[in-house]
Order: C-alpha cells, then sequence, then structure tokens
C-alpha cells in the first residue's frame, strides 16, 4: 500500500479499462440519484444500498467513479493530497509545499477502492512501524484503505455483515474527513474525505439502527420485474460483453455530458438558496416522524441543495425536497431492531401533510 502514486497511464475509451457505461444502467432511479448527490455533496454522508442479490449494486457503483472526471493529486503522495488546499493535504505534502513553495502535481481517476468483508482494522486504518520509529526516530506509516480511498468512494458490500466496531471506524472518517493511527504513543492523522457507499441483503440482516442512522442515504432496490426491461437489460449485459469498445462508444456523449452536469453542479452548489420556511417545514416533517437527533434535517436539506444544482437551479423546491426526503429519513424511523424499514409510504404522507401536497406513491 505504500507505493507511490505515479503518473497514471492515458485514460481515453481506447486504452482505459471497460468499465459499463452508468448512462447505460437501466432503472434503480433510487440509487442512481443517492449516488450522484453524494458525489455532488460527499458531506450528505454516504448511501446504504439494501436490496437484492444480482441487481447492479456493484456495477452501478464501479461505473460512477469510471464517470467522473480525473482529479489533481500530488504527484509521489500516496494520500491523494488536494494540491489546491493545504488543510487537505498529509503532513508530507504540507511540509513540502512549505518548503518549496509548491509541490508536483497529476492527474488520476477518482479512487474507487473495495473493501473486502474480511479486512482488518490495520488494513483499513493503515499501521505503524513501532520498531522503525523507536530505533530511527521516523514516523513509519504503512497507508491503509482509507488513505487511497482519499478524495474517491470507498464501497462495502455486505456491510450488514462487516463488524460493527470497523463499520464505526468507517462511519467517523467519512464524517470528519480525517483518519488518525495511534499506536505506543506515537500518532500519525492523514485525509480521508470519501464517499462511503455500503450495500447489503435484507435478507441477510440489517445493520443495528445506531449505524443505519450514521449513514446520509439510505436507497431500495428490487429485482426488476417488467419483462420487457429484463429482456433490455440482459441485452445491453451481454452487448457489453461482446464488444466492450463499441458499447462504450455508443454511449460517450451520454456519459460526456452527465460528466459536465455534475462538474456544473458541483459548482454551482454553493450559490444554491434553501427557503426558510421550507427549512421549517423539513424539521416539521423529522419532528412528525419522531426522528431521534438532527442528522436527518441536516441531510435532507443538504440533499435537496445538491438536486437543485444537479439540475442546475440555484433555488430549491417543492418538488426537490420531495424527491429527496425518503431517501434522508426512511431508515432513520426505526426504534426497534426487529422493525423492517419503511418503504416510503411513511415519510411521504407526513410530508404531504407538513407541505400541502400529494404524497408520490412508493413502489
Amino acid at each position: 500500500m505504500t507505493a507511490t502514486v505515479a503518473a497514471p497511464p492515458p485514460t481515453s475509451v481506447e486504452t482505459r479499462r471497460r468499465v459499463f457505461p452508468f448512462t447505460a444502467i437501466v432503472g434503480q432511479e433510487e440509487m442512481k440519484l443517492a449516488l450522484l448527490l453524494n458525489v455532488i455533496d460527499p458531506k450528505i454522508g454516504g448511501v446504504m444500498i439494501m436490496g437484492d442479490r444480482g441487481t447492479g449494486k456493484s456495477t452501478t457503483i464501479r461505473a460512477l467513479a469510471d464517470l467522473l472526471p480525473e482529479i489533481d493529486v500530488v504527484a509521489d503522495d500516496p494520500f491523494n493530497s488536494d494540491p489546491h488546499n493545504p488543510e487537505m493535504m498529509s503532513e508530507a505534502a504540507r511540509d513540502r509545499l512549505g518548503a518549496q513553495g509548491t509541490v508536483p502535481i497529476t492527474q488520476q481517476k477518482v479512487p474507487m477502492v473495495d473493501l473486502p468483508l474480511g479486512a482488518t482494522e490495520d488494513r483499513v486504518c493503515g499501521t505503524i512501524d513501532i520498531e522503525k520509529a523507536l530505533s530511527e526516530g521516523v514516523k513509519a506509516f504503512e497507508p491503509g484503505l482509507l488513505a487511497k480511498a482519499n478524495r474517491g468512494i470507498l464501497y462495502v458490500d455486505e456491510v450488514n455483515l462487516l463488524d460493527d466496531h470497523l463499520v464505526d471506524v468507517l462511519l467517523d472518517s467519512a464524517a470528519s474527513g480525517w483518519n488518525t493511527v495511534e499506536r505506543e504513543g506515537i500518532s500519525i492523522r492523514h485525509p480521508a474525505r470519501f464517499v462511503l457507499v455500503g450495500s447489503g441483503n435484507p435478507e441477510e440482516g440489517e445493520l443495528r439502527p445506531q449505524l443505519l442512522d450514521r449513514f446520509g442515504m439510505h436507497a431500495e432496490i428490487r429485482t426488476v420485474k417488467t419483462p420487457t426491461l429484463r429482456v433490455q437489460i440482459v441485452e445491453q449485459r451481454s452487448a457489453f460483453d461482446h464488444n466492450p469498445q463499441d458499447f462504450t462508444a455508443q454511449h460517450q456523449t451520454e456519459q460526456e455530458s452527465l460528466q459536465q452536469q455534475i462538474v456544473k453542479a458541483q459548482q454551482g452548489l454553493p450559490t444554491v438558496e434553501l427557503d426558510y420556511d421550507f427549512r421549517v417545514k423539513i424539521s416539521e416533517v423529522c419532528a412528525a416522524l419522531d426522528v431521534d437527533g438532527l442528522r436527518g434535517d441536516i441531510v435532507t436539506n443538504r440533499a435537496a441543495k445538491a438536486l437543485a444544482a444537479f439540475e442546475g437551479r440555484n433555488e430549491v423546491t417543492v418538488e426537490d425536497i420531495q424527491r429527496v426526503v425518503t431517501l434522508c429519513l426512511r431508515h432513520r424511523l426505526r426504534k426497534d431492531p426487529l422493525e423492517s424499514i419503511d418503504s416510503g409510504y411513511k415519510v411521504q404522507q407526513v410530508f404531504g401533510q407538513v407541505f400541502g401536497v400529494q404524497p408520490i406513491e412508493s413502489e
């Protein structure tokens, strides 16, 4: 994991490893919307995706990472440090900036790290070589997966089967943007700002409500039932497997258009306004649903702004809030671990009463 960040190979359509195009994915609108909004505003807090096996969870997440534009990073830095923001640099990169007044810059694809189910805390957080630190007086740090995921996407499949302590570590890093490793009085801290995406199958168990609440959004995905759509999905997958280059080229225009839309949304997000009366009503909805804490209020506000930015507007509408409110609140209603997560009916009913609009019927 200590390999330096070298200049990436060419990333043209002709040379890059083929990934199924994001714009070619049929259905699963909840999941796609939640992922896009988190990419626009990572402070939303990540996505928990629960649904049937074989519904394209991993494919969609890899497709999103591949869709995103390249980012500037400090060359030869294992933490993907942002060369334009000293506050989000590793200690070594910041020292180099202070000594030289500048840092070498290269570009790379947004990192997408797949966390294996059996990963240990050392593998995730990184380790300190105590012997080297004591004998040579240097902080010998072996970066972990959190370092590799900085400024990218960290994907945990079957997160409901992961040890609760490790889930806590991931959520803490995702929320703070930093990872701290302490061993024998020696402390190392490095940036670890990433979009945390967890997925799982409800049949194999749910996360505890306390952990679920810390995911910004919760998307439900189901197996497509419509025969024509199932055929379309199968045919698209077959076409991609048969000739990935041609299939990718067919969707290149759509991919570039969506990429530009995301970039504009990220740039326009700070200018988006959310009316005070809407903010009060969002909190009324959370109070009426007996949502613990203020995470629900904060995430709903952020997600609504991100959606407005994504659609090129600088003011949030009632429709924006209605489209994201279920994703932001459904997993915060559980008070008993044995209860199932609301499909959206209860959230939409309360939203309709508070805002005076017709609820959106859940599938």
